[in-house]
C-alpha cells in the first residue's frame, strides 16, 4: 500500500485491481474486524461503518436538483498558500456564508494534517471539517501500520481518492475542496497541491488560492509575491491578498478590528507545521489595515526593477 500512496504504482484509475486495499478473501464476505490488509484507515470504515464517511449520506437520491436545505448549509471560503524561503504558508479567513447571508464570522478553514502537512478548504462546511478530521486520522493510521510516514506525494495522493469518492455528494451540491500544502523533507521545499471535485492533485507553483475569492487573491498575489521570500514577507503578502479578495467578494471576511477576528495563518518549514498565534495574526491584520487607510486598493508592484 506504501507505493501506492507514494505514487510508485497507478492509482484508483489506472484499474489495477491489485490496489483495492483487500486482502485475499475480503471481496467474497464481510471480513473480520482487521480484515483488510491495508493501510488506509477509510478503508477500513468503507468496509465497517461506511455512512460515517463524508458525503454518504443521501447519494443515491435521484432528484437532480439541489435541495434547499442543502443550499442552506453554511459555506467557507476563500484560503491562500504561497512557498516562502524554506517552507510554504496557508492562510484563510474567517468568513462562512449560506447564500448572501453570513453565518458564521469566526470559522476555522486552516488545519493541521501532519508535522510536516496541512490543508484549508473551501465549499460545504460540514463536509470540510468532517474530511480534515478523516484525513488526519488517515495519516496518523498509515504511519502506525506503516512505521513510517507518507511521502508529501502520497499524501496528496491519498486525499486526491478521498475527495474523488465525496463525487456523488459533489454532484447534488455538497461540495468541499481542499488545498494541501506541506514541506517536502526529501526536496528542502514547500509545496501547494489544489483539487478539483473529481480529485485531482494538480500541484501549484509559487502561490496558490482557492474559493470565492480565489481570483481577486490570487490577483494580488501576483504583484505581491516574490521568489525566495521570508515566511514573514509570504504572511504579509497572504493577508494582503485576503483583504483583496474580501474587499471584492463578499463571501470574504475581512480582518474584523471590532469583534478582534483575524485570519489564521499558518507557516510549514523544516521544524514542522506552527501556527500563527492570534497576537501575531491580530499584529499583520493590523499593520494591513492601517496602510489601507493611506492606500486602498493596496501597495503596488513596480513596473521597472531598480528603475
Amino acid at each position: 500500500m506504501g507505493s501506492y500512496f507514494d505514487g510508485s504504482q497507478s492509482g484508483p484509475l489506472g484499474g489495477n485491481p491489485s490496489m483495492s486495499g483487500r486482502g485475499p478473501g475480503a471481496a467474497g464476505g464481510s471480513p473480520g474486524f482487521m480484515g483488510l490488509q491495508t493501510s488506509s484507515f477509510t478503508d477500513f470504515l468503507a468496509a465497517h461503518s461506511p455512512g460515517l464517511l463524508p458525503g454518504r449520506v443521501g447519494r443515491s437520491g435521484g432528484d437532480a436538483g439541489i435541495s434547499p436545505a442543502v443550499r442552506d448549509l453554511p459555506h467557507a471560503t476563500t484560503i491562500v498558500a504561497a512557498v516562502c524561503d524554506g517552507g510554504v504558508v496557508l492562510a484563510g479567513d474567517r468568513r462562512a456564508t449560506i447564500g448572501n447571508m453570513i453565518a458564521k464570522r469566526d470559522v476555522e478553514k486552516v488545519f493541521r494534517s501532519d508535522e510536516f502537512s496541512g490543508m484549508g478548504y473551501a465549499g460545504t462546511g460540514s463536509l470540510g471539517i468532517e474530511f480534515t478530521r478523516l484525513f488526519q486520522l488517515e495519516l496518523e493510521h498509515y504511519e502506525k501500520m506503516e512505521g513510517r510516514s507518507l511521502s508529501l506525494e502520497g499524501k496528496a495522493n491519498r486525499l486526491a481518492s478521498m475527495v474523488r469518492g465525496n463525487l456523488g455528494a459533489a454532484m447534488q451540491g455538497l461540495v468541499v475542496v481542499p488545498l494541501f500544502v506541506g514541506y517536502d523533507e526529501d526536496a528542502g521545499q514547500g509545496r501547494i497541491f489544489s483539487y478539483d471535485v473529481a480529485g485531482g492533485p494538480y500541484e501549484e507553483q509559487r502561490f496558490y488560492s482557492i474559493g470565492s475569492g480565489s481570483l481577486f487573491a490570487r490577483g494580488a498575489l501576483k504583484k505581491l509575491y516574490a521568489d525566495g521570500m521570508s515566511a514573514d514577507d509570504v504572511v504579509l503578502a497572504c493577508v494582503q491578498a485576503l483583504y483583496d479578495a474580501a474587499d471584492d467578494d463578499s463571501a470574504t471576511g475581512g480582518p474584523d478590528l471590532t469583534r478582534r477576528i483575524f485570519p489564521v495563518i499558518a507557516t510549514i518549514t523544516a521544524d514542522g507545521f506552527s501556527k500563527l498565534t492570534e497576537a501575531e495574526s491580530e499584529r499583520i491584520s493590523d499593520q494591513v489595515v492601517r496602510e489601507r487607510m493611506s492606500l486602498p486598493d493596496g501597495p503596488a508592484a513596480p513596473l521597472r526593477n531598480g528603475g
